[in-house]
């Protein structure tokens, strides 16, 4: 059976995005980017929420946007062959291909498609992320941690639950970002 990894980018404070929404407050760096881009390269499926799937979508709309360097298209080739499923009440339609809309998440269908898939599966989006670990399904939860306080905003983890995690890995970059990878206790 597939994994669901949990991958998302946080402060060091544990927020993915600040007060005001934002979250662009960390600066690239091709160190963590190639990183990244070999995460995703074992996965076979995306699953998002509408706005971090609308965030993402450039990496398809926007072709400027691979032309800027190797490591940009890259990672838009790696993006573009995942397959990917949206979770929005409000998305009307979809703009990538290999895309499907659900109206809602549903865990049975998440757990039919972990079952059924050749290759891992990412959740990404906080909201996103908070219904699949309350149904059990994340197995792994990875995280960048950036070195920034933003002192309050969207939190990357679920709040109103316990999960004991066990650490199977970690890996320091040059900028001060530390990759941090967990599995839930006991699976």
């Amino acid at each position: 059976m597939a994994k669901l990894i949990y991958v998302t980018n946080v402060s060091l404070d544990g927020y993915i995005e600040d007060e005001r929404g934002v979250f662009a407050w960390f600066p690239p760096d091709d160190e963590v980017f190639a990183f990244t881009t070999d995460l995703l390269r074992s996965v076979g499926t995306l699953l998002y929420g509408r706005r971090l799937y609308e965030s993402m979508a450039v990496w398809e709309t926007d072709a400027a946007l691979a032309a800027r360097s190797e490591l940009m298209a890259d990672f838009a080739s790696v993006w573009q062959a995942a397959d990917k499923v949206v979770y929005s009440t409000s998305l009307a339609t979809v703009s990538t291909a290999d895309t499907r809309l659900e109206r809602r998440f549903d865990p049975t269908a998440v757990r039919e498609l972990k079952a059924a898939a050749s290759s891992d599966l990412t959740v990404g989006g906080a909201n996103l992320a908070t219904q699949a670990f309350q149904a059990g399904l994340v197995d792994e939860c990875q995280l960048f941690v950036w070195p920034v306080v933003v002192g309050g905003g969207k939190p990357g983890l679920p709040n109103g639950m316990r999960a004991d995690l066990e650490l199977l890995d970690e890996r320091r970059f040059r900028n001060g970002v530390v990759h941090l990878r967990y599995r839930p206790v006991g699976q």
